[in-house]
């Protein structure tokens, strides 16, 4: 074995988000972040609901990160060939369809967020026995909903010619973010691996979670041709090596799903241990060692990680809320009451429990995930009076991403255990005020380590083991601790106060506009229709408190 620099062996991380991508550096015997780098990611909305993103600019952004990175390292006199392995952890469910003959996307990337399947989901709910119906949430883990990559995938087989043809040519490709990576890094068109793990194949609702392999049953049910999906690999084994770069003949040894990933980056590793990670949305996962747990309170069964092709499948449960971070995005961005998401923690902290302006708010832009499953819900807010200013909203948007944690959390409770403590992270997580309402919410003990890149220390570790380099096991990193600050009489009044706004924002889309349907060909992608929830929020909003809320 060659000898390495001061740092030992290193492993390197991306981290492809919905926001952003980052390469992070990570040494294997301390798991120190040596350097990283960061590039934001663009989305766009063509159309009410739909969320969709460049696949090309998800790559450049990518090597980009890859470059200046291993540029950074020789800044800093670390020899980029201690890099000896990648992992790769994504956004999930997020699904791309390419040419293999030339590498070329065929369609945008449509985004885990996008809810233009409606009425495909709609469809199959009607024509579909509910024993089969039952089956597909059986088989996969997952309850029918335009989440997943399944219904994602089937609408591009239906309405984009050029993916039709490419199917028929034998040159189509498809894949989550990861596939599309993979296959980029490792060649392309050239010789490219064409694979993803069991977390992320988890998440398109075509694979069994027994058998860890796509299942004929739910390809025939969604009508998915298996020969455009990728080989299902373990989280930690060699997928290839990079082709291009600085990093040439570097093996990319891991990959998991990004909520994954923060499970094993977060060293929960046990059953009963539970993280929550704060982005764009929030993502709660509750380890059920190698047992595969139906939920009966509307969470998702997952693949939580395999660390090696002959380990077993380690499970999940997991609880999805569709908006966390992109509220306060939505602030700054819609409603301009913030200049910066980072002021939020100080005028949250400007509010008391007993404040006349306080209010609620739903931010269900476009609907709710778990444990409703509601797509017809749209965000509301309840209780404005003329004493509401803007740091009362900015309070309520931190405290709706922490009701929608703790009915989570209610249902996790029911269907295992009452959880015992939250290991947080996430970019959200740095707001502290956040995580003090979340540990009053809970009544345990919310804890948040310093070093905050849980998510790429995960891809980190599962190739930092395959490849035998990382510590089978490490000690548990620096923490801040939140504890509970409220009593169980407050709580209750918080919790009946939001879950009478939650019934206030269900039924807002009705199922005839649901079920219209777009073309690709139709779409004028230079607007963007407000989606009527927006709309209610936007009107009160300008009508009651526009001076009040108005940045000085």
């Amino acid at each position: 074995m060659r000898e390495f620099g001061k740092f030992g062996p290193i492993i390197g991380a991306i981290d492809e988000g919905t926001s952003n991508v980052k390469f992070l550096v990570f040494a294997a015997n301390t798991s120190e972040v040596l350097t990283y780098h960061q590039v934001a990611l663009k989305r766009f909305s063509p159309q009410e609901g739909w969320v969709e993103q460049d696949a090309l600019e998800i790559l450049s952004a990518v090597l980009e990160c890859i470059e200046v990175t291993v540029d950074n390292l020789k800044k800093l006199d670390i020899n980029p060939e201690d890099v000896v392995g990648i992992g790769i952890t994504n956004q999930r469910e997020t699904t791309i369809v390419w040419n293999s003959s030339n590498g070329e996307p065929l369609y945008s990337a449509i985004v885990w967020l996008d809810v233009r399947t409606s009425s495909i989901v709609d469809d199959l709910l009607k024509t579909k026995g509910a024993q089969c119906i039952n089956a597909v949430t059986q088989t996969s883990g997952l309850p029918l909903s335009t989440y997943f990559s399944s219904v994602k995938l089937k609408w591009l087989l239906q309405n984009v010619s050029a993916i039709k043809d490419a199917v028929t040519n034998g040159v189509c490709m498809a894949g989550t973010v990861d596939a599309w990576l993979i296959w980029n890094l490792t060649g392309g068109s050239r010789g490219g691996v064409h694979a993803t793990d069991v977390t992320n194949a988890s998440r398109t609702q075509l694979m069994s979670l027994k058998s860890l392999q796509w299942d004929k049953g739910l390809l025939r049910f969604f009508d998915i041709p298996i020969q455009i999906l990728p080989k299902i690999k373990s989280c930690a084994e060699i997928y290839g090596y990079i082709a291009t770069g600085s990093l040439l003949g570097t093996p990319i040894a891991g990959c998991l799903g990004d909520q994954q990933a923060a499970l094993v980056g977060q060293n929960c590793m046990n059953f009963g241990q539970v993280k929550c990670t704060y982005g764009t949305g929030c993502f709660l996962l509750y380890n059920t060692g190698e047992s595969i747990v139906h939920s009966q309170n509307g969470l998702l069964t997952t693949v939580a990680y395999k660390l090696g092709p002959n380990s077993p499948a380690i499970y999940a449960l997991e609880g999805s809320v569709a908006i966390a971070g992109d509220t306060l995005q939505w602030l700054q961005d819609s409603l301009g009451i913030i200049n910066d998401v980072s002021e939020t923690e100080s005028q949250a902290s400007q509010v008391t429990d007993d404040d006349e302006g306080s209010i609620c708010f739903v931010p269900a832009f476009n609907g709710l995930y778990s444990p409703h499953w509601r797509k017809d819900a749209r965000g509301v807010m309840c209780g404005l009076s003329s004493k509401t200013q803007r740091q009362h909203v900015v309070r309520a948007a931190l405290e709706a991403v922490c009701q929608q944690t703790r009915a989570v959390a209610d249902a996790m409770a029911a269907d295992c255990a009452p959880l015992r403590r939250l290991l947080a992270d996430g970019g959200m997580a740095q707001n502290s005020a956040l995580m003090q309402l979340q540990a009053d919410l809970l009544a345990i003990p919310v804890i948040r380590p310093l070093m905050m890149e849980s998510t790429a220390l995960g891809a980190a570790i599962v190739a930092g083991r395959a490849l035998r380099v990382w510590p089978a096991s490490t000690p548990s990193p620096p923490a801040d601790t939140f504890m509970p600050g409220i009593s169980n009489e407050d709580r209750e009044i918080r919790k009946v106060r939001w879950e009478a706004a939650l019934d206030k924002c269900l039924g807002w889309v009705s199922e005839e506009n649901e079920g219209k349907q777009y073309k690709p060909d139709e779409v004028d992608y230079t607007t963007s229709v407000l989606p009527s929830g927006l709309f209610f929020l936007g009107t009160a909003l300008l009508v009651i408190l526009a001076d009040k809320l108005k940045i000085t």
